[in-house]
């Protein structure tokens, strides 16, 4: 199983654009065969645009068309702030529950036995606990995929493997 936080990989992408297509090719080459099932998890708003729609539309499109991603998408929240120097206040769009969803199929699948290896690409090291059961508990392998720029130590120390989304270049970059 692979899971994937949109939020986490759309901030990679904007410094390094993918395709998200080639992106689950390599990792399916990678993992030595076809994934069992893919998703990808993220914030949109409500209502969504026209962009995000047709992404969302795509993104779930069987091979050759599309990556074939279950998508679960959660509600944005608005979170007050005051900028620190000058101390101006502005609201901030932010996501609101999106890694309890993460969290809660990474624990979920593995214990309905859904997979042996879960795949995650996010950089969060607040998916440590939850990793850490699927290890010690479940005795789930755990790959990591993510930045070497963003990808949390605690996830790289429970990793069986990691999958650096730069080793993958030039097989997953989107064409200019």
């Amino acid at each position: 199983v692979w899971i994937v936080d949109g939020a986490y990989l759309f901030n990679y992408g904007k410094g390094k654009p993918f395709d998200y297509l080639k992106l689950k090719n390599e990792v399916v080459r990678l993992n030595g065969g076809p994934i069992y099932e893919s998703y990808y998890l993220n914030s949109a708003q409500d209502p969504a645009t026209d962009a995000q729609n047709a992404f969302h539309a795509w993104i779930k499109s069987a091979p050759p068309r599309g990556p074939k991603f279950r998508v679960q998408l959660y509600k944005l929240k608005s979170m007050h702030m005051t900028c620190p120097s000058c101390e101006q206040a502005f609201d901030r769009q932010v996501q609101k529950g999106v890694d309890v969803g993460i969290a809660t199929l990474i624990i979920k699948l593995a214990a309905q036995h859904v997979y042996d290896r879960l795949i995650l690409s996010a950089g969060d090291g607040d998916f440590e606990d939850a990793i850490s059961y699927v290890k010690s508990e479940l005795h789930k392998e755990v790959w990591v995929s993510g930045s070497m720029a963003s990808l949390s130590p605690d996830l790289q120390s429970y990793a069986d493997n990691v999958l650096w989304l730069e080793d993958m270049s030039p097989a997953i970059d989107r064409q200019p």
